[in-house]
């Protein structure tokens, strides 16, 4: 599946307005999530998810073609260990839900980017400057504004949401890795089957029976995933990623809005404070690293024949989301 047709109707406020949609259905599916998850595991939750979810990309990937052919790639070490870390991502963010806060779980997984940009070093062989080292020193600091080590006791919902985040951001670098080497479709392949195969061999071992009114719950949970998923890629047709990225923060007042709004909780000074922080540090390294694709298209235009010049490799991954 071609992810990137937007050139060709190039309309930014409407990919924009699409993908703002998508970040609030996003965020009534964390708390359908968080409902759910008081009365069963989030193994068994997680895995119904993931059945819409397969259902959902095997429909995107039979579009294109054959789903053997979607199976080919040229990295299947590298696709596999991303469907995994996608898994064990949703795992953590999901038991986090069940004690944190949706404001403070929000702000806690606003690291990412900051995560991504570390971990692209080893991964991808990426240079950082000393911009956009100041700029995630600054945003761990403002993920230590939130912890507050040494104060405040961290509890362990806090931690699972750290290992989100870490998770999460392994995920996006291994996605810009084998973007260079497969197709999209078969990307979104990888990640249906193996998530379908890791949660369901773990998940079935945790089934308990569901009251009437938890499984209206749990099919609205897959109805907004399959939704929000569908306005991201909406989104896309209308917008490059990079333009989108920043947009992802906005999940962040709609989780504090519906915690209050739901579940009666108040985002509390410090963490609002320690997610300013962690949002200016990832929308200056997003804006960095725009800066530097856009020299080095610049310069390899300029030194390239302009019939051969090879598209490059996005830095920027699409707009980030979960199953």
């Amino acid at each position: 599946m071609n992810t990137a047709p937007f050139a060709a109707q190039t309309n930014v406020g409407k990919g924009v307005a699409f993908l703002l949609i998508a970040t609030a259905v996003f965020g009534i599916q964390d708390v359908l999530t968080k409902i759910l998850v008081q009365d069963y595991s989030a193994f068994q939750i997680v895995m119904i998810r993931y059945w819409a979810f397969a259902l959902f990309s095997f429909w995107l990937v039979m579009r294109q073609g054959p789903i053997r052919r979607a199976f080919a790639s040229s990295a299947p070490f590298w696709q596999i260990a991303r469907g995994i870390l996608l898994v064990l991502d949703i795992w953590l963010f999901t038991e986090a839900l069940k004690t944190v806060p949706l404001g403070d779980l929000g702000a806690i997984i606003m690291t990412y980017p900051l995560l991504v940009t570390l971990f692209a070093i080893p991964f991808l062989g990426e240079r950082v400057g000393p911009f956009r080292a100041g700029a995630v020193l600054a945003g761990f600091a403002g993920a230590m504004i939130i912890l507050r080590p040494g104060f405040a006791a961290v509890e362990i919902g806090v931690i699972y949401g750290l290992l989100s985040a870490a998770t999460f951001a392994l995920y996006l670098v291994f996605t810009r890795k084998v973007a260079a080497v497969d197709s999209t479709t078969t990307s979104i392949f990888y990640v249906g089957a193996v998530g379908l195969a890791m949660t369901t061999a773990v998940g079935l071992f945790h089934w308990q029976p569901m009251r009437i009114e938890d499984i209206l719950a749990v099919s609205g949970l897959c109805v907004t995933m399959c939704i929000a998923h569908g306005l991201v890629m909406v989104s896309m047709r209308y917008a490059p990623a990079s333009v989108l990225q920043p947009f992802n923060y906005f999940s962040l007042p709609w989780a504090i809005t519906l915690g209050f709004v739901v579940f009666g909780t108040i985002i509390e000074g410090f963490a609002l404070l320690g997610a300013i922080v962690i949002v200016c540090a990832g929308l200056a390294v997003m804006w960095r690293e725009q800066q530097l694709a856009r020299r080095a298209r610049l310069s390899a235009a300029a030194s390239a024949q302009p019939s051969t010049s090879p598209p490059q490799p996005g830095s920027t991954p699409p707009p980030a989301a979960r199953p």
